[in-house]
């Protein structure tokens, strides 16, 4: 999206078909060629060509979108390197989104890992040097008195937001500007797999400054020169951003991404009441975790009130993880004191118990006991995993190895299906790989990762890693949002959303497949979730009360479909 390519008709459905009714637009010639969201390039019909004022500038033949895909995917193989892949497809995105989106789709197994996670946190670090065209906003601490004229310059009704302080990107820390790329990749797939239509997106970053030395001394950064603002500022320029978010576009679902774990969790507390909005690395993550931890329950045979769980990990999304998993086996029968104690928690410097004195109010919350552990030889994960002899074991840390060996066979002797998953993203940042899970555990570990892996023969058999990634669970929450009006986003509606997500996994019915559908079937699974996030919402009373009839009409007319319509002139 582009600040300038506003939408001459918001009136018009966003659900897009070869067979919908014309649409009339207001830009013609050259600025009709240049609108992303318009854009046709050579399938420009001759009738087109002559009523928009196209004649000349295009070449004679007239080509379908299918011909188009064609030559671009033959364009998009010709590029040598991941990131050179991904800046080809943001190219193409910023020429003919509806050609963009139709690409990826065709080749979504392909594309989705250079649009997003792992290719796009290379991406968000090379920002400022692959910067081409303005797409979004950026809202910068300096002009912080203009963010209502900011906001006023997107000429289109966003139902959709993605918002970064670009300071917790991924796996590798503060990107400042660079996090912008973050919000466009998570949009991207908000259109992508729930169906969004990209007229209604809006990306955005808050440049409240950086601390990466690399890009304060990098003459090429484009982002606000400066050290991030803290304490009472930052907060005030939170505030004054959602007020002007409320005032401009009151419904719109806003999504927090990859704030830092000191900021994300009371940024939700305080905004969760007030407008339609979630954090997708507290709960986007805990859902889809939760989702596939069920799944693997099934394959195991066991049920989850029976599972001891480690985290490794106590930032925003392990914390998240581990307080949706207790919510989900209280709904199971457990209450709450008991789920707790079957969860372990640690940090940079060990288990979190409530002995230790130097623990933030959150990392308290979940604290062990102090005389739990008493007789224990240590806190490190490898005396956790040797004392507490965990079912489950999670990473939520950015450090890649930290499950090795030694800590991995420890916990397969006192478990037959161990279940781990290094939910760190990118790649690179994952705490093992599939391949020494499953040589370490002989072929035993139900695995699920944060980013992609490739299948690992082993025994004689090809194991399909299945990718616990929240691209299952946040473009849902967004349909079912714009198909039945949701108001407020609660932590039952993740914990309904992690449920639907189990139902989908092809395990249920083939212990050997993998845990959660192939990413060629996303686009159904997110209506599936969407569909139960849905009825959920309305029994909580936050939607509108409609008949199961009409909502299933509602989500098929909210998934926009990358076709080209007929342009006729306003």
């Amino acid at each position: 999206m582009t600040n300038s390519a506003g939408p001459a008709a918001t009136s018009e459905a966003t659900r897009t078909r070869d067979s919908e009714p014309a649409m009339a637009v207001t830009l013609s010639g050259r600025l009709l060629i240049d609108s992303a969201l318009y854009n046709k390039g050579t399938a420009f019909t001759a009738e087109e060509r002559r009523e928009l004022g196209l004649l000349g500038f295009l070449p004679p033949q007239v080509e379908s979108i299918e011909t188009q895909v064609a030559r671009a995917y033959r364009a998009y193989q010709g590029k040598p390197t991941d990131i050179e892949r991904h800046i080809y497809l943001r190219q193409l995105q910023d020429e003919n989104e509806t050609l963009f989106y139709r690409l990826v789709l065709e080749h979504i197994e392909e594309m989705m890992p250079i649009v997003y996670t792992p290719v796009v946190g290379q991406a968000c670090q090379q920002f400022s040097d692959i910067y081409r065209r303005p797409r979004g906003l950026f809202l910068a601490w300096p002009d912080r008195a203009d963010l209502d004229t900011c906001l006023a310059g997107i000429r289109r009704h966003a139902e959709v937001i993605v918002v970064t302080d670009g300071e917790r990107i991924l796996g590798l820390g503060d990107q400042g500007a660079g996090g912008m790329g973050i919000s466009i990749g998570k949009l991207s797939l908000y259109t992508l797999i729930g169906g969004v239509h990209p007229a209604h997106t809006l990306p955005i970053c808050l440049d409240v400054g950086t601390n990466n030395a690399e890009r304060l001394n990098d003459p090429s950064y484009i982002g606000w020169r400066h050290e991030r603002i803290t304490g009472q500022d930052y907060d005030d320029f939170i505030e004054m951003f959602v007020t002007a978010v409320r005032r401009r576009y009151p419904n719109a679902l806003l999504q927090w991404e990859d704030f830092s774990s000191a900021h994300a969790a009371p940024i939700l507390a305080r905004y969760r009441d007030r407008l339609c909005t979630f954090n997708d690395d507290i709960q986007g993550t805990a859902a889809v975790a939760t989702g596939t931890i069920l799944a693997a329950m099934e394959v195991a045979g066991g049920r989850l009130t029976e599972q001891r769980f480690v985290m490794l990990g106590a930032g925003s999304a392990g914390i998240g993880i581990r307080d949706q998993l207790i919510r989900t086996m209280i709904r199971h029968g457990l209450d709450e004191a008991t789920a707790g104690n079957e969860f372990y928690v640690l940090d940079s410097k060990g288990l979190i118990h409530d002995g230790r004195s130097d623990l933030s109010p959150a990392k308290r919350a979940v604290a062990q006991p102090a005389s739990a552990i008493a007789g224990w030889r240590g806190s490190s994960l490898a005396d956790v995993v040797h004392h507490a002899r965990p079912t489950v074991l999670m990473g939520a840390t950015g450090e890649p190895g930290v499950f090795t060996e030694a800590i991995i066979r420890e916990m397969a002797a006192h478990t037959e299906r161990p279940i781990v998953f290094p939910m760190s993203n990118p790649t690179s940042r994952a705490e093992a790989i599939p391949e020494d899970l499953l040589k370490w555990t002989d072929g035993r570990a139900l695995v699920a990762t944060g980013s992609p892996f490739a299948p690992v023969n082993h025994g004689g058999r090809t194991h399909v890693i299945a990718q616990s990634n929240n691209s299952y669970i946040f473009p849902a929450i967004g349909l079912a949002v714009r198909a039945a009006g949701i108001r407020r986003i609660t932590d039952d509606l993740f914990m309904t959303a992690a449920e639907a997500l189990k139902d989908t996994s092809p395990a249920l019915h083939d212990p050997a497949a993998p845990l959660l559908p192939a990413l060629r079937d996303i686009r159904p699974v997110a209506r599936h979730i969407a569909r139960a996030v849905a009825l959920e919402a309305q029994a909580q009373g936050l939607a509108e009360p409609i008949d199961e009839a009409r909502l299933d009409r509602r989500l098929d007319e909210a998934m926009w479909f990358p076709a080209y319509r007929r342009l006729v002139p306003a």
